[in-house]
């Protein structure tokens, strides 16, 4: 389950992912799978070569990507998804979320 979010914000990564951008959406989570995971991060794009090409920088596995026919992204949690978005500039991300 997601939260902390706001609908303007998932749909304009949602119109990013669409246009072929990588595009970033941080947000609370929760999931019984992962009990000590409270966020996550999706990267997307809808050009999977792009988005392959951009994991491989971060050693991703392009098995790891969710291919869902409409948004496909990874899914970034922890350690992995704060050194990631310290090396992408998105402070803003790990301010808001206490990452």
């Amino acid at each position: 389950m997601a939260f902390g979010i706001k609908r303007q914000e998932v749909n304009e990564w949602k119109q990013r992912v669409k246009l072929g951008e990588i595009a970033f959406l941080t947000h609370f989570w929760i999931d019984d799978r992962f009990p000590d995971v409270k966020t996550v991060t999706k990267v997307g794009c809808m050009d999977l070569h792009k988005l392959t090409e951009w994991g491989k920088q971060y050693g991703l596995k392009p098995h790891w990507i969710h291919n869902d026919p409409r948004f496909p992204h990874f899914d970034l949690m922890g350690e992995t998804q704060k050194n990631i978005l310290e090396k992408e500039g998105l402070h803003d991300h790990i301010e808001r979320f206490n990452l």
